[in-house]
């Protein structure tokens, strides 16, 4: 599926309620600006932050947009960029690495015909490799929309979890 098929969000005044209703939730301190990018960007179906939002987002907390765009491209959780339904975060960290990550990417890569960074025809999967995530005692594993699985070592245990998924 192309990214560009997928809807691009305006900041409505429902969604601007919203996001001030998180922005009062963290009292609006932009210390807690990871916080507040992560729970603006479940708001959205397709988990990024639209740059219409980021900029809101720098007006309503007094920061620089720099700082936002920062935050957003350091950590492997945000995304600039809209992304399926259930974006699999695949952890490339030495330990997975040690423990075969790579079959992990394969049988992801063949199961869903897609390649890292694509999306699937349905729009409901996106494959990333992101740097550890702190599941070193479940490698090799993967995150996917916040929570992470592990011990993913066969093919069998990579089918079962799409398979919950879908």
């Amino acid at each position: 599926m192309s990214l560009s098929l997928i809807k691009n969000y305006v900041l409505t005044k429902e969604l601007a309620t919203k996001i001030d209703l998180i922005l009062a939730a963290h009292e609006n301190d932009g210390s807690q600006l990871v916080g507040i990018l992560l729970d603006i960007q479940e708001l959205i179906p397709n988990h990024y932050i639209p740059e219409e939002i980021a900029y809101y987002l720098a007006e309503k907390l007094d920061v620089k947009i720099t700082n936002i765009y920062d935050c957003i491209t350091f950590y492997s959780s945000l995304s600039t960029t809209p992304r399926a339904k259930y974006p699999i975060q695949i952890c490339n960290s030495i330990v997975c690495k040690v423990n075969q990550n790579d079959t992990i990417f394969t049988t992801l890569k063949e199961l869903l015909g897609i390649d890292l960074n694509e999306v699937t025809y349905d729009g409901r999967f996106t494959l990333e490799s992101v740097t550890c995530f702190g599941a070193c005692d479940m490698a090799p594993a993967v995150r996917i929309n916040g929570k992470v699985y592990g011990y993913l070592t066969s093919r069998a245990k990579i089918e079962n979890l799409l398979t919950e998924l879908i």
